[in-house]
């Protein structure tokens, strides 16, 4: 933002961007205590959102680590935030209700947390110069988010090999999570932090899939598929880009 002060720059960024996600998380929290989605729909519509919208304002920052750290303190400060919240320390009923599947406090510590966790190691150790930040954020958000709304509402075919996951479901998360990945490959590219191709568009839809694909197993239904979908699109995104 201040190209002759790149600290105060992150300063103000910083600034900016926890502005803008608190104003985002304050929807949901509005919209779940007035009740106007049914709060599975509402928690996956702060699930969506969160790491998109965080991913817009990272041209505000400086190139290089620095810039890197200080954009993380957000997910960072969440972090904290489903910590405190979900060992029963801070009480926030909005957050929890926004948040969870059951309205339970306790489920902070898994979902929620390894969200905010996957995002903070996109952001710190990839950043905005790489193409696997932007698929495993993408398909996290985007692609499992989507995935389960649409699941829900057009699921009545379930996959053999899962009975929980429907053909509906993993098919609009391969697509959610493909679209929204090029689609920040043209955004950040636009400011010269990569060079889009044909290549990462490929690499994309293989990211894509593999998530896809380990969403589904019944092993993400037991662990968490915050968990395996950020940890697989992390790993495959090493060797195709």
């Amino acid at each position: 933002m201040f190209s002759d002060n790149a600290l105060a720059g992150d300063i103000c960024a910083t600034v900016i961007t926890a502005a803008v996600a608190s104003c985002v998380l304050r929807l949901w929290e509005e919209t779940a205590k007035r009740g106007i989605f049914e709060q599975k729909v509402n928690r996956k519509m702060v699930h969506i959102s969160f790491g998109l919208v965080f991913m817009l304002c990272w041209p505000m920052y400086s190139s290089g680590h620095q810039g890197a750290l200080f954009a993380a303190l957000i997910p960072g400060l969440n972090i904290v935030k489903m910590l405190l919240m979900g060992l029963g320390i801070w009480k926030d009923e909005a957050t929890v209700k926004s948040m969870s599947r059951f309205g339970d406090y306790r489920e902070l510590l898994k979902g929620p947390l390894y969200y905010v966790l996957t995002i903070s190691i996109a952001c710190t150790v990839y950043w905005r110069s790489s193409p696997i930040t932007i698929a495993a954020i993408c398909n996290l958000c985007a692609g499992d988010g989507v995935a389960d709304i649409i699941g829900r509402k057009f699921g009545s075919q379930k996959l053999p090999y899962n009975s929980d996951k429907s053909i509906a479901g993993s098919v609009a998360m391969l697509i959610a999570g493909f679209i929204a990945s090029v689609g920040y490959m043209h955004y950040f590219s636009s400011f010269g932090y990569l060079e889009e191709s044909w290549e990462m568009v490929l690499g994309f839809f293989v990211a894509s899939f593999a998530s896809t694909l380990v969403e589904s197993h019944p092993l993400s239904t037991v662990l968490d598929d915050n968990l395996t979908v950020g940890l697989a699109t992390l790993v495959v995104g090493s060797f195709v880009f």
